[in-house]
């Protein structure tokens, strides 16, 4: 009978981290869906109401915006296995540096060997058109218009 309670212990604290994930996904989605709902609510304040509903309408979205974040955090930090990847070899003469929107990569920075192709996986946004790609540098993953080079996105640290 004691083994028997054990096992169903375990097999419960088992579960536990399982039910924690899968809600906090569910969290992430419905903050973000929160969000949009607040910008909906910003612009149709800034088109027919006054400044007190502008006002509130920001605030509302600010606070909606924080909660996603942390949200997001939270997935991230449940879901670690996900976001670990092997050590970046980047080309020859490679040396980090921390990049920013408008940035000009050299071609080897953003071949195919440092595309990140599964970016659903990853919940990433969907590249804009044909010409971007999500690219790996360091532990960064950057959205780069591979015509030109040019960074358009940027999120620093976001591979463990």
């Amino acid at each position: 009978m004691r083994n028997f309670i054990i096992a169903g212990l375990a097999a419960a604290t088992a579960l536990v981290p399982v039910a924690a994930s899968a809600q906090s996904y569910g969290e992430a989605r419905q903050s973000q869906r929160e969000v949009r709902e607040s910008r909906r609510d910003l612009r149709d304040a800034q088109r027919f109401g006054d400044r007190g509903d502008v006002r509130d309408a920001r605030r509302e979205l600010r606070e909606d915006r924080r909660e996603a974040r942390e949200d997001w955090r939270d997935y991230r930090r449940s879901n670690r296995g996900v976001y670990t990847r092997p050590a970046y070899a980047g080309p020859r003469g490679y040396r980090y540096r921390p990049v920013a929107v408008g940035y000009r990569f050299a071609p080897a920075y953003y071949g195919r060997n440092y595309w990140v192709n599964d970016y659903a996986r990853y919940r990433l946004p969907r590249p804009g058109y044909v010409y971007q790609r999500w690219v790996r540098y360091g532990n960064d993953v950057v959205l780069v218009d591979v015509r030109n080079g040019r960074t358009v996105l940027v999120y620093n640290r976001f591979f463990y």
